[in-house]
């Protein structure tokens, strides 16, 4: 425990940023849609981001299929509560009427979708005009809840075709975190993946490699100069229906 604590302290901040950086930037954008707005949380699974709409009327909606353990291949979450969602359905065909949200938002949902263009479209029926779309998914997402996983890739020109072509503007679209960050959020997953997979663990010498790895990426990172074109943990996307 004492060599792992000392091990722990050597490993500078890096590759931890993702979730965090999202949050702040959710809630943020949250933030600038107008008190009482109706806002839809499509694919809202635990409704983690309802505590960001209180000044918002707000509506959560999934397919409510997941249970934490899914087909027990890769990443799961082992338990899973949904709460009480408003609506329970596809999120390609929501029972609900065109023009019905001020706001809609996605987070971390696309890549489970089969059609995730489709779902942009619901979107779009459901928006009003002017309302509000906020997205985020990753652009390079390893399997996790499956058998719901499908897709992944989700960079600025997927964006761009499918949102900024035809109905709606960019009222800002960012990416979290550089590809030297992306790197070193997989190595600090190596532990638990070669436990996993190869039923071993990195030894005293293969640790203390990871630190000088960890702290290169660091240095790296620290003097990135747009690295985030080539990789980075995805893009969060704030667009204004037409």
């Amino acid at each position: 425990m004492r060599v792992r604590n000392i091990i722990e302290s050597l490993m500078p901040k890096v590759g931890r940023g993702n979730e965090g950086f999202r949050e702040r930037w959710l809630e943020e954008a949250l933030l600038n849609i107008p008190d009482n707005s109706r806002i839809l949380d499509a694919g809202a699974g635990t409704q983690r981001y309802r505590k960001y709409c209180r000044h918002l009327e707000y509506v959560s909606q999934d397919f409510g299929e997941y249970d934490g353990k899914g087909d027990n291949a890769a990443l799961q979450k082992g338990k899973f509560d949904y709460g009480k969602l408003d609506i329970i359905s596809d999120i390609v065909s929501i029972p609900e009427p065109d023009t019905s949200f001020d706001a809609i938002m996605c987070i971390e949902v696309l890549e489970h979708l089969p059609d995730p263009v489709q779902a942009i479209r619901e979107f779009t029926r459901l928006l009003k005009p002017n309302g509000h779309l906020i997205l985020t998914a990753p652009f390079c997402s390893f399997t996790h809840f499956a058998p719901y996983h499908f897709g992944t890739g989700f960079n600025e020109y997927w964006y761009e075709k499918h949102l900024f072509e035809d109905d709606y503007v960019k009222i800002d679209m960012c990416k979290n975190g550089n590809y030297f960050e992306f790197l070193s959020q997989e190595i600090h997953r190596i532990p638990s993946v070669s436990s996993r997979y190869s039923k071993s663990k990195p030894n005293l010498i293969e640790s203390l490699s990871i630190v000088v790895l960890q702290r290169m990426l660091f240095r790296f990172s620290q003097r990135d100069q747009g690295s985030s074109e080539f990789l980075c943990f995805g893009h969060c996307i704030h667009a204004r229906k037409t």
